[in-house]
C-alpha cells in the first residue's frame, strides 16, 4: 500500500535534492499530501541514472533498466498514474559467454548442459541458487562476507568459473568485502522473476523509463511542486540545530525542511556543518563508477537479454541486449564497464571504450561487420553503485539526522536490496511521509 497521511492544513515548503527516482518519489508523495516540494537537480533533465537521451532519433535511457514481477512499489505508482496498461511482460533468455563459446544459461537444463563445470559443481551451484530464492530472512547473512559465503556453498570450481570474474569486474578491490545479504538479494530478485523453473519473465514500460519520469513530473507540478533543473545546491544552511534553507547559484532560499537523495559522497560538501563523526560515516561509503556504452546495430548480437561474460580478453562482467526485452527499430546493446572512480581506466577517453565494445561484440558474434554498427555512445556516472559490506546499515548515519528538518539518504539505505527504480520509489515515498510529520 502507498504511504498514507492526513490532509494538510499547514503545507510545508520542502527542498528535495536530486531528481532521480528516489527524489521524484519524495516529491510525488509530498505534493500529493498537500505540501510544496521544490526539486533541485544538477543535471539538465530529471531521472538520474534513469534519465533518457536522444540517441539519433531514439529516446532511450543512458543506462539499462528492467522490471521484475516483484517490483510492487513501481507497479503501484504506475497504477496511480494511470500507466499500468502500458506495462509489458516478456519471456526473456540468458546466456553465458565462456571460453569463447556462447551457451544457454538461467535454468536447470542449461546448468546441467553447461560445458566447463563438473557435475558436482553444477549441483552445488544449482542448490545454492534455489535456496536463495526460498530464503526470506536476510539478517543471518548481514554480517557474512559474500565471496567466502558463495565459495562455501558452490565450491572453488563453480566460484572460479561462474562468480569470480563477475565480482572482480564489478567491484575490483572491493570484491572480497561485500555483504552476503546484498548479493543474496540480487539472486533472489532474478530467481523470482519466472513463470516456472525454465522460463524467465521480465518487464518494460512502453516508452521506457521516460514514460514514468514525465508522468511523475507532471503529477508533481499539478499538485503544486516545482522543478529547478541545472541547479545544483551548493550548501544546505543550518543554524541553531535546524534547517534554514539552501544556497543555489550564489543565493539563499528559505525552506521548512530539506530531503537529500543525492549520492552520499556529495553530502560532506553540501552539509559541511554537520558533526565530523557523521561526515566521516558518509565519506566511508565506497562507490564504483560506470562507463556504459550503448550500441545501436542493424542485427542482433545474440538471442539473450542478459549475457554473462567470463573471457580473459574482455574486461566486463556481462552485457544487456535490451531489444531482446523491449522491441525497437534498431538493435540496442548496453555494455557497462564498472570500476572505482579513481581507477586509471576511468580516465580513458570514450573512444577507447567504444572500440572495446565493437571488438567484443564481433568476437561474440563473428558474423557482425563494421557496417552492422550504426552508432555507439558512452555515458559516465561517477557514483553509480554504492559498495555494501557486511553490517552496512550499522555504519550509516540515521536517515533523520540530529538536525531539525533534515533527512539524507541514497540507494545505500534500502540495503540489502540492490539499487533499482522500484526500491527507490518505495523508500522515497516512505521517507517523504516521515519528513512531513
Amino acid at each position: 500500500m502507498a504511504p498514507q497521511t492526513p490532509p494538510q492544513t499547514n503545507p510545508q515548503r520542502i527542498a528535495v535534492l536530486g531528481a532521480g527516482p528516489m527524489g521524484l518519489a519524495v516529491a510525488y508523495q509530498l505534493a500529493r499530501d498537500g505540501h510544496r516540494p521544490v526539486v533541485f537537480e544538477a543535471d539538465d533533465r530529471i531521472g538520474g541514472m534513469t534519465a533518457a537521451f536522444d540517441f539519433s532519433g531514439l529516446t532511450i535511457e543512458r543506462y539499462y533498466h528492467f522490471h521484475c514481477i516483484s517490483d510492487t512499489a513501481f507497479l503501484q505508482v504506475l497504477d496511480e498514474l494511470g500507466l499500468g496498461a502500458r506495462m509489458r511482460w516478456v519471456e526473456t533468455k540468458m546466456g553465458y559467454w565462456y571460453r569463447g563459446e556462447l551457451q544457454p544459461w538461467g535454468n536447470p537444463m542449461a546448468l546441467l548442459k553447461f560445458r566447463g563445470l563438473s557435475f558436482v559443481a553444477k549441483l552445488r551451484y544449482g542448490l545454492h541458487a534455489f535456496l536463495c530464492t526460498k530464503r526470506t530472512d536476510w539478517k543471518p547473512l548481514d554480517g557474512v562476507e559474500a565471496s567466502a559465503w558463495i565459495r562455501r556453498w558452490v565450491g572453488a570450481e563453480a566460484w572460479d568459473v561462474l562468480w569470480r570474474r563477475l565480482f572482480e569486474y564489478k567491484f575490483y578491490e572491493h570484491s572480497q568485502g561485500l555483504s552476503a545479504a546484498w548479493i543474496w538479494s540480487r539472486i533472489r530478485r532474478i530467481g523470482r522473476s519466472r513463470y516456472d523453473l525454465f522460463r524467465e519473465k521480465l518487464g518494460y514500460l512502453e516508452g521506457g523509463s521516460d514514460t514514468l519520469l514525465q508522468a511523475l513530473r507532471t503529477d508533481i507540478e499539478r499538485h503544486g511542486g516545482e522543478f529547478r533543473l541545472s541547479s545544483p545546491v551548493s550548501k544546505v544552511v543550518l543554524a541553531e540545530g535546524a534547517v534554514r534553507g539552501v544556497e543555489v547559484k550564489g543565493a539563499f532560499e528559505s525552506f521548512d525542511k530539506v530531503v537529500s537523495t543525492v549520492p552520499l559522497p556529495f553530502v560532506s560538501r553540501l552539509l559541511p556543518d554537520l558533526p565530523e563523526a557523521i561526515l566521516a560515516q558518509y565519506r566511508a561509503v565506497a562507490n564504483v563508477a560506470v562507463v556504459c556504452v550503448i550500441a545501436k546495430l542493424r542485427r542482433k548480437v545474440t538471442e539473450n537479454f542478459w549475457l554473462n561474460v567470463n573471457d580473459p580478453d574482455m574486461d566486463i562482467p556481462g552485457l544487456v541486449e535490451y531489444t531482446n526485452l523491449r522491441p525497437l527499430d534498431a538493435h540496442v546493446v548496453y555494455v557497462p564497464f564498472y570500476m572505482p572512480g579513481d581507477h586509471p581506466k576511468y580516465a580513458e577517453p570514450d573512444q577507447a571504450f567504444l572500440e572495446r565494445v565493437q571488438r567484443y561484440l564481433k568476437r561474440i558474434n563473428p558474423s557482425l561487420t563494421d557496417t552492422d554498427f550504426i552508432e555507439l555512445r558512452a555515458s559516465r556516472y561517477r557514483h553509480a553503485q554504492p559498495v555494501c559490506g557486511p553490517g552496512h546499515l550499522e555504519r550509516l548515519p540515521p536517515v533523520a539526522l540530529p538536525v531539525r528538518g533534515l533527512w539524507v539518504a541514497d540507494t545505500s539505505y534500502y540495503y540489502p536490496e540492490d539499487r533499482g527504480i522500484s526500491e527507490s520509489i518505495g523508500f522515497g515515498r516512505a521517507m517523504a511521509v516521515q519528513a512531513a510529520r
